[in-house]
């Protein structure tokens, strides 16, 4: 992927891809230009893969993060690590005695 690559931004990737596209298809280029705008092509869509697995990513952590605060509000919160603890700890404590 060229260095100005990670510049664009994913409309602007897009748009570009979809010109290499249309162009590609309507044909009447040499076999070389054909090649330069096939590699041109793949590091458009490598471009647009990475932000739309970046913007995944982002749209994960905030769905994360809003059903960890859900559960607190619920009282959820970390419960079953707790009430686990809470158990083990009363049973080695009637154990003792």
């Amino acid at each position: 992927m060229a260095e100005t690559d990670t510049a664009l931004g994913y409309e602007q990737a897009r748009d570009e891809l979809i010109e290499v596209v249309r162009r590609l298809e309507a044909g009447g280029t040499s076999l070389e230009e054909s090649l330069a705008l096939w590699e041109r092509g793949e590091e458009l869509a490598t471009v647009c893969r990475h932000w739309l697995e970046g913007a995944r990513a982002r749209l994960d952590s905030a769905l994360a993060a809003r059903e960890s605060a859900e559960r607190a509000e619920r009282g959820e919160g970390t419960g079953r690590a707790e009430r686990s603890g809470r158990a083990e700890g009363a049973e080695g404590a009637s154990d003792q005695g």
